[in-house]
């Protein structure tokens, strides 16, 4: 659905379209068919996450691609039953959001539960590639009881922490949430009858391209015997450029996640590399032996692997700083101007049913009664958190003894209030800065345990209750303007959010299990799986407790360097105007390739090229099949990871290795074959 479309919906009075149906009762939207189909999209979705959080780390909006999929499935499923006689319930646009909202909230716990960042931080495989704090203290390896223990006593917390603010967002302050809104949009007019003509015609597109993609996949394991072989890695543009990590993997994965980006996202990766691994590595590599020992290994962080990751956590560092500090400001800047403008008691008074003012538009008045009508009461949320944060405080300290009840105390009383400055935020930037408060209760709390006592441990483990509390908040806040712009009971929302996240906190770690069991180096930067975050985590949390003592030769400086050179990038982005700002580069996207190499933003800029021709050849065409077309690549390669996972887990090679040599060495392995 194109943004044109949908602002011609909004500008014809949606509510009046929908005026002769009936809303269900807040029970009635939650249905076991929605419930079903939110479990099967739940997996899916998992897997497509953590292969992106275990390979890039770059995880775009997937809302399109969920609420699309919701619709099909939903849909279908009603009208097979209808078919066969059976009487069946409509199938209305508020089940359709529960399914966006369980799927979302569920799929959402793959990137708050830190599995391609701080938890598999914890983890011997990482911390053998880390200078130090190699100590039983500051090592924990995943299980699945732990894992899932963790995730149940921290995710549910800040979905209270937001619940009593509901109507002061939605209503009072009427944020944006331009995520939240952009998929109502998509759900209304899905369920409008040219809404649902485009939607079927969307669902090709995507089942073709679905389709395609996991054919592909299957196709490429035939020839990857080893990690070295197959077609992702294709030396695309010569042998010395592939050894610099310059080429084309043939990932659809990548294609598609490049045709959802935005464009400057992918170029700046595509600059990252070119700066890095064209540029810089290729120079400090001259300097061994002089800047760093010549007889380190190549995962060494005391040698040119050192300048890759700690130059790329400088970059992340002051991106990250920078975001932080100028979204709180605009949040404190705006809470201040709502505070001023409206009179403090109809803030802080208790919601009420009192008919809408004249002055409010026929979707207002309509949406308003309707939001307005099932408010879940405040001592829920108050009752719900203490609940919580006390069985919780009580509880981690016996996964993590590193982490001692006050310091876990401590992150629940700052946590109201960074959760409501996230939630925030998000509705007036669509940024959720909740990796950023993960970092801040890694410097306090690990600082705060000291290296010695498991600090390193200690502060990651506080990121995870952090990261989980300001995300879950982020995203109900979302959802509850997903709802009220579709009519869906904020009641049907939170219980929504609720069942979702259940099915994360056990959905997630077993796909993760998969994954760890399936493939041994997973988090070395030679595998096919390297979580470039989780060494970065890490290390953030060894640079707080310790300091920057153990860094290479002249490693600092560059730091300082990339850490002012991300400030005022980001500086110059905002002091231009965002017309001529959408041509200056995201140090954040450019701090990842400097990790992991090109290859990605390759694959990712090979997806824009393809949306870019495409709209010069048929703009309309491909705003609104172009989000269908990304979502078949990403699911298809996504799903396919299981049966490969599962392959790996049962011992299955890949029967051939595809493998490119050049002349001088093909002819050594020739003379080694026929002597």
């Amino acid at each position: 659905m194109s943004g044109r479309s949908m602002e011609l919906m909004e500008d014809e009075c949606i509510e009046k379209i929908f005026e002769s149906k009936e809303v269900p009762r807040w029970q009635d939207q939650l249905t076991l068919r929605a419930l079903v189909v939110s479990f099967m999209l739940s997996i899916l979705f998992t897997f497509i996450v953590m292969k992106l959080n275990l390979t890039t780390g770059i995880v775009p909006s997937l809302g399109v691609s969920v609420g699309l999929l919701g619709f099909l499935f939903v849909n279908s499923w009603t009208k097979i039953l209808h078919k066969s006689g059976f009487l069946t319930l409509p199938f209305t646009r508020q089940e359709n959001t529960v399914v966006q909202t369980c799927v979302i909230a569920s799929a959402g716990i793959a990137f708050s539960g830190g599995f391609g960042s701080y938890l598999l931080a914890m983890s011997q495989v990482v911390a053998r590639q880390s200078t130090s704090a190699k100590n039983p203290e500051n090592i924990k390896n995943p299980s699945l009881s732990w894992m899932i223990g963790f995730l149940f006593l921290t995710s549910f917390v800040g979905l209270f922490c937001v619940l009593p603010l509901r109507k002061i967002m939605i209503l009072d302050f009427k944020l944006i949430f331009p995520s939240g809104t952009a998929t109502a949009h998509l759900i209304n007019s899905f369920h409008t009858p040219r809404g649902a003509k485009r939607a079927k015609k969307q669902v090709r597109f995507l089942g073709k391209f679905f389709s395609f993609s996991f054919l592909w996949g299957f196709f490429q394991w035939f020839f990857a015997a080893t990690e070295t072989c197959g077609f992702s890695n294709f030396p695309t543009f010569g042998l010395k450029a592939y050894q610099n990590k310059f080429y084309f993997d043939f990932s659809a994965t990548y294609v598609g996640v490049g045709m959802i980006c935005p464009y400057i996202i992918n170029v700046s990766m595509l600059l990252g590399a070119v700066l890095s691994w064209g540029i810089m590595w290729p120079l400090i590599e001259k300097k061994e032996g002089d800047w760093y020992s010549a007889h380190l290994s190549s995962s060494s962080l005391n040698g040119l692997q050192g300048y890759r990751v700690f130059i790329a956590i400088a970059m992340i560092l002051g991106d990250g700083l920078y975001n932080f500090i100028k979204i709180l400001s605009r949040t404190l800047l705006g809470l201040y101007h709502q505070l001023r403008s409206k009179n403090i008691s109809s803030i802080t008074g208790n919601a009420t049913t009192s008919p809408p003012t004249p002055a409010l538009s026929c979707d207002e008045q309509r949406r308003n009664h309707f939001f307005l009508e099932d408010a879940v009461p405040t001592w829920v949320a108050i009752v719900g958190y203490i609940t919580i944060a006390a069985i919780s405080s009580a509880t981690i300290p016996h996964i993590f003894y590193q982490l001692k009840w006050y310091h876990i105390v401590l992150l629940y009383i700052l946590a109201p209030a960074l959760a409501f400055c996230n939630a925030y935020g998000a509705g007036l930037t669509n940024w959720s800065m909740a990796a950023g408060y993960g970092k801040l209760a890694i410097f306090m709390i690990g600082a705060w345990a000291g290296v010695s006592h498991g600090g390193v441990l200690a502060g990651l483990a506080a990121c995870g209750v952090m990261m989980n509390i300001v995300s879950t908040a982020s995203d109900l806040t979302q959802d509850f303007k997903t709802g009220y712009l579709t009519l869906a009971s904020p009641r049907t929302m939170f219980v929504s959010q609720i069942i979702g996240t259940a099915m994360g906190c056990v959905i997630t770690p077993c796909v993760f299990w998969l994954f760890y069991k399936a493939f041994n180096d997973l988090g070395l930067s030679t595998s096919p799986y390297p979580a470039p975050y989780a060494l970065m985590y890490r290390n953030i949390a060894i640079l707080g407790v310790e300091g920057v003592s153990s860094l290479p030769k002249h490693c600092l400086t560059l730091c300082w360097v990339f850490f002012i050179a991300a400030l005022a990038i980001n500086l110059v982005r905002d002091a231009v105007g965002p017309k001529r700002g959408r041509f200056i580069p995201m140090p954040m996207a450019m701090a990842i390739p400097f990790y992991l190499g090109g290859y990605f933003a390759i694959d990712m800029c090979v997806g824009s090229l393809i949306l870019f021709i495409w709209e010069k050849i048929d703009k309309a065409k491909a705003d609104a099949f172009a989000p269908a077309v990304a979502s078949g690549l990403i699911c298809g390669d996504g799903i396919w990871a299981l049966p490969s996972s599962l392959l790996g887990f049962a011992g299955v090679k890949p029967p051939i290795c595809m493998k490119f040599l050049s002349q001088k060495d093909n002819a050594r392995v020739d003379g080694v074959l026929s002597s």
